[in-house]
This record gives structure tokens, C-alpha cells and sequence, in this order.
């Protein structure tokens, strides 16, 4: 199984939309992504650090498929789309990284 973490980096006056990210985003990527191999998502909301740093991360969202293949196909399909959706939300660039959820 492969996990996709796509990851929405904070800093001072980072803009993220929350509200949006929950009651927009994540069912557009739910609705395109969902047929074509998308089996489970989870969003983790950034918390401040022990000694109260602010979160490096404002978000971060764990999106599982099959395979890359899967994923690759998904998002060749609607890639365009659900990425073209983020500045609605967030002023920055997501990182991506990609895990075997199997290790």
C-alpha cells in the first residue's frame, strides 16, 4: 500500500482556510480521486511545539492507494484539478512525499 502525505508548511502569515480544506477540498479529492483507487484519507491539523514554536506543518493529509501506479493514474486524471483547487485555500506550495505503508 502506498501512502501519499501532502503537507502544507506553515510560517509566518501562512493563509490556510481550514473550513475550506474540510468542507471543499478534501470531498473534491474524495469525489474524483475516490473511483480511480483512493482508499482512505486522514487529515492532522499542525500543533504548536513543546516549547510552543508555532507547527511546522499547518496541515497534513495522508491519502492511501493500492500502488503508485494507482496514484499516478489518479492523478494524471484529475491532478490538474484538485492542484488548481489550492489557492483557494492556501497561499503556499504542498511538499509531497510518498511511503510504503507495508515497512
Amino acid at each position: 500500500m502506498l501512502m501519499v502525505a501532502v503537507m502544507y508548511p506553515g510560517g509566518d502569515g501562512t493563509r490556510f482556510d481550514h473550513a475550506y480544506y474540510k468542507e471543499a477540498h478534501m470531498p473534491l479529492v474524495r469525489r474524483l480521486w475516490g473511483p480511480l483507487g483512493l482508499q482512505h484519507d486522514q487529515v492532522m491539523r499542525g500543533q504548536p511545539a513543546p516549547d510552543g514554536a508555532a507547527p511546522a506543518y499547518v496541515t497534513m493529509t495522508l491519502l492511501s492507494f493500492a500502488s503508485m501506479d494507482e496514484f499516478k493514474a489518479a492523478a494524471a486524471r484529475h491532478g490538474a484539478e484538485i492542484f488548481a483547487d489550492i489557492p483557494k485555500f492556501y497561499d503556499g506550495a504542498p511538499a509531497l512525499g510518498f511511503f510504503d505503508a507495508a515497512a
